[in-house]
C-alpha cells in the first residue's frame, strides 16, 4: 500500500519507523511518501499560509501550495485524498478496515486554522476526523491514521488471530487481560483463565467483553447483532444483577 502524506513537518512521521509498522515499511508492505508542503512556498520567507478573508483568528494554509504538493504525486500512485480534520466523519474500526483495502491513499496534514476550502472542495475525496478534540496539528490524526489501517493490511501483525481479537473488531470493546503472577498486591487472577478448559476460558472473555462494553461504551451495542445468550446477560446487568 502506499502512503502519500503532505505535511509542514516530516520529522514528525519519523514516528513510524518504529515496532511493527517500521518492520513493515521495511519489508515495503507499506510505503511512505512524504511531501514537504514547504517545498512548494510562495516566497523566500517560506510562506504557505495566509491570513483569512473576511477577518478571525490564525492563518489559513493557502490552496496553490497543497496543489502543487499534490502535483508532485504520480496520478496512479495518487489514491483516495484524505483530509484530516475536526469536520470529517469520525474514524472507527470498520473505516480503518475499508482503507486498508485500497492499493494508495493520499494524506493532507493541516495546520493552524485549516486550508483553503477552494483546496477541499476541488480536490478531497473525503474528510475524517480522529475524535471530537482539537489537535495542534494533523500530523499527529494521521500517525493515528496509518497506525491503525496498517494492522488489516496482510503481513503487518504476524499473527491475524490478534486482530480478530482486537477491542472493537467483533463490535465490543476487549474485556480484561492478565498474565504473571498469578497473585498481585493481593488480587488473583480469574481462576477460569487458570483452569485449563478452553471453552469455559472463551465463555468467559466474551462475557467479560459484552460487560465492558455495556459499562463503558453501551452506545456500541445498537449496532451488533447480539445471541439470547447476550440479550440475557445484558437484561441482567441492566437490573443491576452483575455489577
Amino acid at each position: 500500500m502506499n502512503i502519500n502524506i503532505i505535511t509542514l513537518f516530516p520529522e514528525i512521521f519519523e514516528a513510524l519507523d518504529y515496532g511493527l509498522l517500521g518492520q513493515a515499511i521495511e519489508r515495503e508492505d507499506i510505503k511512505i511518501n512524504i511531501f514537504n508542503l514547504r517545498e512548494h512556498q510562495i516566497n523566500k520567507h517560506g510562506q504557505v499560509d495566509d491570513k483569512p478573508y473576511g477577518g478571525g483568528q490564525g492563518m489559513v494554509l493557502m490552496a496553490e501550495p497543497l496543489e502543487k504538493s499534490l502535483n508532485d504525486i504520480p496520478t496512479n500512485s495518487l489514491g483516495r485524498v484524505i483530509n484530516l480534520s475536526p469536520q470529517g466523519s469520525l474514524l472507527n474500526h470498520q473505516k480503518a478496515n475499508e482503507l486498508s483495502s485500497l492499493s494508495a491513499i493520499t494524506i493532507i496534514s493541516g495546520r493552524y486554522e485549516g486550508i483553503d476550502e477552494r483546496f477541499i472542495s476541488q480536490y478531497v475525496d473525503e474528510e475524517i476526523s480522529i475524535g471530537d478534540f482539537v489537535l495542534s496539528g494533523g500530523e499527529f490524526a494521521a500517525l493515528s491514521l496509518i497506525d491503525s489501517l496498517s494492522r488489516f493490511i496482510p503481513g503487518v501483525i504476524g499473527n491475524k488471530k490478534s486482530v480478530d481479537q482486537d477491542s472493537l473488531s467483533q463490535g465490543f470493546l476487549k474485556g480484561p487481560v492478565f498474565t504473571r503472577p498469578e497473585n498481585f498486591n493481593s488480587e488473583s487472577v480469574p481462576e477460569v483463565l487458570l483452569s485449563g478448559d478452553h471453552k469455559k476460558i472463551q465463555e468467559w472473555k466474551d462475557d467479560q467483553a459484552l460487560i465492558r462494553t455495556f459499562k463503558r461504551r453501551p452506545e456500541l451495542l445498537k449496532s451488533v447483532k447480539l445471541t439470547k445468550k447476550q440479550k440475557k446477560l445484558l437484561e441482567d446487568l441492566a437490573s443491576k444483577r452483575i455489577l
